[in-house]
């Protein structure tokens, strides 16, 4: 029996290859050069300047797309704020900072709140390929209210699931943590309790079809895959939901993916 339940584990580990591992982590192998990282990290910094954007939500790939689930375009998501950074040698200059929930320890069922650049972000990049949520002036500025307030923090709850619930407060990941605050900037509230009861009345979840076996072997593969805090399906927060949101909402200024050679359409 044991046995059985090994090589079981080892199939599933196969089959779930991007949701074991969520791409939601800090670089440690980088697969691109750390020019070409650069470059393009220089080159998504000035398309959101040229628009004029203080803060936007950016998504990253850090798995091979044919390892993901259907309608999970991004693994990685978080809020670059156009702020004032300061040099080794003391000088300053304006750019882009990044304000991340990065899964953290050996099984990945904790996380951290981690703040770093746009080369530290596309660093741990699969394929460089971001996509871009520009919120409308008004959310910007009540975006930058909510970050830079103890409200940031305090919505961050460090106990991290891949597919984690947008519904429920049991878990979280960086793409619910990004909606969090996102409810909390339009509702004008730091209360849990209310930006879930928010999030339940009007936000749509992005469906995610896991099969009965998988499902229920999962956690023993990778605890961080736990669906404990779902219903009979499981539908967690990603980008594109959260695109889907904000448009449908016009809540948005534009709505892209930035490829090497330049801004592309994002299908909603």
């Amino acid at each position: 029996m044991k046995r059985i339940f090994t090589i079981a584990m080892a199939i599933l580990v196969t089959l779930l290859p991007g949701l074991s591992q969520a791409g939601s982590n800090q670089a440690t192998d980088p697969i691109h050069s750390t020019d070409k990282v650069a470059r393009f990290a220089l080159d998504v910094q000035t398309e959101l300047a040229r628009q004029g954007a203080h803060v936007a939500i950016v998504g990253r790939v850090g798995r091979d797309r044919e390892t993901l689930p259907e309608g999970i375009d991004y693994t990685h998501v978080a809020y670059w704020v156009y702020s004032r950074m300061v040099r080794a040698d003391g000088s300053t200059y304006k750019g882009y900072r990044v304000y991340n929930l990065y899964q953290q320890g050996g099984d990945g069922r904790t996380s951290r709140l981690i703040e770093d650049s746009p080369e530290d972000f596309f660093a741990g990049a699969y394929e460089l390929d971001a996509g871009i949520i520009v919120p409308d002036k008004r959310l910007q500025k009540k975006l930058l209210d909510v970050i830079a307030s103890p409200a940031y923090a305090q919505l961050h709850n460090p106990s991290y699931s891949v597919l984690a619930n947008p519904r429920t407060q049991r878990f979280q990941n960086c793409t619910e943590h990004t909606l969090d605050v996102l409810m909390a900037s339009l509702y004008d509230t730091s209360s849990k309790a209310v930006i879930k009861a928010n999030i339940t009345a009007h936000f749509e979840p992005q469906p995610v079809e896991i099969g009965g076996m998988k499902r229920l072997l999962a956690p023993a593969a990778a605890p961080a895959l736990t669906t404990v805090d779902h219903g009979s399906s499981v539908a967690t927060a990603t980008f594109g939901s959260i695109a889907r949101f904000m448009h449908e909402h016009d809540l948005d200024a534009g709505i892209y993916r930035h490829k090497p050679d330049g801004p592309h359409p994002f299908r909603i």
